[in-house]
C-alpha cells in the first residue's frame, strides 16, 4: 500500500468541468504554512487553519482584515467583527455573526472545496479498506484491520 508519488490528474476533473484550470503544487507542511501566513500563495488554496472554536474564531482567521489567512477583506464585514465580542446578549451576538456569514455567502468570498490529505487504504489491491469499520469515522481505520488481496 505505497502511496502514489504523483497525484492523479483525475482529482482535478471537477475543476475542469466547471471551467477552472489549475495545477497542483505540493509543499512540505512547514513551507506551506509559512508561505500561507506570509500571503505568498495565490488563487486556489486549500488549508485547515486550526481555528477551532466558535464562528468568530474562524472569521478572524479567514475573513477579517489582518487575519492570518485572510487575503482580502470587506470594510463592512470588518466593521461588524468587534461587535460580537462586546455583546453580552447571546441572541444579539449570534445575529451579528450570522449577518457576517450571510454577507460572505452572498459575495461568494470562498468556495468550499475539501480534499483529505490523510492516508486511506483504498484501491484494487485492498481487500477490506477499513471504511465504515468505525461508525462515524471518515477515514480507513483501524489501520491494522486493513487487508490486501492475496496476502
Amino acid at each position: 500500500m505505497t502511496p502514489p508519488t504523483r497525484p492523479s490528474p483525475r482529482r482535478y476533473d471537477n475543476f475542469v468541468g466547471v471551467g477552472i484550470r489549475c495545477k497542483l503544487r505540493p509543499l512540505e507542511r512547514a513551507a506551506f504554512f509559512d508561505s500561507y501566513s506570509h500571503k505568498k500563495l495565490k488563487n486556489i488554496l486549500l488549508s485547515g487553519s486550526g481555528a477551532f472554536g466558535n464562528a468568530a474564531t474562524r472569521l478572524e482567521a479567514f475573513v477579517v482584515k489582518g487575519g492570518i489567512y485572510a487575503y482580502g477583506s470587506y470594510p463592512d464585514i470588518d466593521a461588524l467583527f468587534p461587535h460580537p465580542a462586546a455583546e453580552l446578549d447571546h441572541k444579539k451576538r449570534a445575529a451579528i455573526l450570522e449577518k457576517m456569514q450571510q454577507l460572505l455567502a452572498e459575495r461568494m468570498v470562498y468556495a468550499p472545496v475539501w480534499e483529505l490529505g490523510f492516508l486511506n487504504g483504498v484501491g484494487p489491491r485492498v481487500g477490506q479498506s477499513g471504511f465504515g469499520l468505525m461508525p462515524g469515522y471518515a477515514y480507513t481505520a483501524p489501520y491494522e484491520d486493513i487487508t490486501l488481496k492475496g496476502a
